[in-house]
């Protein structure tokens, strides 16, 4: 299992007006998650997209809400990769408030698509190499 962590904190222009996070704001938080742990394995989304011709469309998302997201909470956004992808991948978030309690768990399934000709394929060998190491 690969697990990263990486904090943003709640600006008063993702909160409702009873000063929670936005429900709809959780997504961007995982793709947050999602870009930074993929960064951490020295890649990013436009190296993917640009040098390899790999595009990652969103399947599907679950989101389990647990307690607010208060505005100004410095918030921990933890992403994991519970197996290796094949031909899709699964991330997996739990985002915890200063407090280190629970605020919101989900998932988010994605699939590997060639740019040039719009063709799903199965996880790049790039990518199966940089996470190697977690999936021994």
């Amino acid at each position: 299992m690969f697990e990263h962590s990486f904090q943003k904190r709640v600006r008063y222009g993702e909160t409702d007006q009873m000063g929670y996070l936005y429900y709809g704001n959780y997504a961007q938080l995982y793709e947050i998650g999602r870009a930074e742990l993929i960064r951490s394995i020295g890649l990013t989304y436009r190296d993917m997209e640009k040098e390899h011709g790999i595009l990652m469309p969103v399947l599907s998302m679950n989101s389990r809400y647990v307690r607010p997201a208060l505005y100004d909470e410095l918030l921990t956004i933890k992403t994991f990769l519970r197996h290796m992808p094949e031909q899709n991948i699964t991330f997996f978030h739990e985002i915890y408030n200063e407090r280190n309690k629970l605020v919101n768990g989900g998932s988010v399934k994605l699939c590997f698509v060639e740019a040039e000709t719009g063709k799903r394929s199965s996880t790049p060998e790039y990518l199966k190499e940089a996470l190697q190491v977690y999936f021994k």
